[in-house]
């Protein structure tokens, strides 16, 4: 198997969290937490944001085919998951560990993903694609 290909799995794999979880979010609401939102405002707001997540998996699903030529976008998404991580691993700091999904969300943002974006620039390289590439 070639790295792009191995690469192309690993992302296919990775966004079933993103899909999987931004999906139930906004089908689910907080329901999908476990927990019932205390207002509208947070009900509205939790969905906001699982849909923001469900869109940054489509996103990087878009990208599998073209891989090596997506090096800006991979970036800059990778670049938004990884803040998203640093927000999470904020919270942490002031409030204490969160259960164990959500810890698994934390190491996807800040190991998983910036992994990717270093494995994908590699196959780009390899490629002789250069880096300010779009894929359009």
């Amino acid at each position: 198997m070639t790295s792009r290909r191995a690469l192309q799995l690993a992302v296919l794999l990775a966004i079933c969290v993103p899909i999987g979880a931004g999906g139930a979010g906004v089908i689910f609401g907080s329901r999908f937490t476990g927990m019932e939102a205390a207002s509208l405002l947070q009900d509205s707001h939790f969905r906001y944001l699982s849909g923001l997540l469900l869109g940054i998996g489509i996103a990087f699903g878009l990208m599998i085919p073209s891989m090596e030529r997506e090096t800006s976008a991979f970036r800059m998404l990778t670049a938004i998951v990884f803040c998203g991580g640093l927000a999470r691993l904020a919270g942490l700091l002031a409030m204490g560990a969160p259960p164990a999904p959500m810890m698994f969300g934390l190491a996807m943002e800040l190991c998983v993903t910036p992994a990717l974006r270093v494995w994908q620039a590699s196959v780009a390289r390899h490629a002789k694609v250069p880096a300010t590439a779009t894929g359009a």
